[in-house]
C-alpha cells in the first residue's frame, strides 16, 4: 500500500485499485478550514489523474466524527472580504469529490453535518454505521448549504423531504437516515470503513472503462427527459463497445476466467 499526504490534514492511501481519501484533522473533528479545503482539492486532483484508480473511499480518522462541516471558529474571525476569498477554495473541494471520475463511497460514522454531509452526498454511495448523525444545519447559523446540499439532497430524497430537512436544520440519526434514503447502507458500529473498502474492492474488480463511463452516463443523464437520457446512454455505450475492456470481458466470460482488464 502506498500513500501520499497533502499537508497534515488530508492523505490518500492506495489499496491496489482503490484510493482511500482520508480526512485527518482530528483536533477540529475534521471541520473544513481554508487550508483543509485546499488539501482536499489537491488530493482529489491527484486521484482523478491516476489512471489506475477504479474506486474511491472517503474516510475519517476521528472516532466520533466524519466531518462537522465548515470551520466556524475560523470564519468567526473573517471579514466579508475574507469569506469571499475563501469561497473558491471550499467550492473546489466539494466539486473535487463530486467530479471524481470513478465510483466514490463515503464511510460515515459519528457526526456528518453541514459541509461534512455534503462531502458524503458528493459520493455515489454512503455507507454509515449506527453512530452516524447527519444533517444540513446551515440555516441555523444564517447561511445555506453551499457545498452542493440544496442540489444533491433533493436528488436523493425528493424536493419536499429535502426542504423539510434543510428548513428545520435538524439532525438525523442513523436508523432514520437509512429509512429516508440519506444513507445507503447501514452497518454495525465501527464497521463503516471496513465495509466501504470491501464494497470498493468489489467495484474495482470490474472494467475500468466501464466504471468510468457508467458513472459519467449516470451523472449526465440524471434529470434529463427519457429520450435525451437514452441518447446519453447510447453515446456512453458506444464508448465502451469498441474498447479493449469490452473485448477482454467477453473473452474472459467465454473462457471462464477472471478478466485482465487493459483499461482502455
Amino acid at each position: 500500500m502506498s500513500e501520499q499526504h497533502f499537508g497534515d490534514q488530508v492523505a490518500v492511501y492506495w489499496h491496489d485499485y482503490v484510493a482511500e481519501l482520508v480526512l485527518d484533522r482530528p483536533k477540529a473533528m475534521n471541520a473544513v478550514s481554508t487550508e483543509m479545503a485546499r488539501h482536499i482539492t489537491e488530493a482529489t486532483t491527484a486521484i482523478a489523474r491516476d489512471p489506475g484508480v477504479r474506486a474511491v473511499v472517503l474516510t475519517s480518522t476521528h472516532p466520533r466524527a466524519f466531518c462537522v462541516g465548515a470551520d466556524l471558529k475560523e470564519r468567526n474571525s473573517f471579514t466579508e472580504a475574507d469569506l469571499a476569498r475563501q469561497r473558491p477554495h471550499t467550492r473546489a473541494a466539494y466539486t473535487g469529490v463530486l467530479e471524481l471520475p470513478v465510483p466514490a463511497i463515503a464511510a460515515v460514522h459519528g457526526f456528518a453535518l453541514g459541509g461534512g454531509f455534503e462531502l458524503a452526498l458528493s459520493c455515489d454511495v454512503i455507507v454509515a454505521d449506527r453512530t452516524a448523525v447527519v444533517g444540513l444545519p446551515e440555516v441555523s447559523v444564517g447561511v445555506i448549504p453551499g457545498g452542493g446540499g440544496t442540489q444533491l439532497l433533493p436528488r436523493r430524497v425528493g424536493a419536499a423531504r429535502a426542504a423539510e430537512l434543510i428548513f428545520t436544520a435538524r439532525r438525523v440519526e442513523a436508523a432514520e437516515a437509512r429509512e429516508l434514503g440519506l444513507v445507503d447502507l447501514l452497518v454495525p458500529e465501527g464497521e463503516d470503513r471496513t465495509e466501504a473498502l470491501a464494497l470498493a474492492q468489489r467495484i474495482a474488480a470490474n472494467s475500468p472503462v466501464g466504471l468510468r463511463v457508467a458513472k459519467r452516463a449516470l451523472r449526465l443523464g440524471h434529470g434529463l427527459d427519457l429520450r435525451t437520457g437514452l441518447d446519453v446512454e447510447d453515446a456512453a455505450w458506444r464508448t465502451v463497445a469498441f474498447s479493449g475492456d469490452r473485448s477482454e470481458g467477453v473473452a474472459a466470460f467465454n473462457e471462464k476466467r477472471k478478466p485482465d482488464w487493459p483499461g482502455e
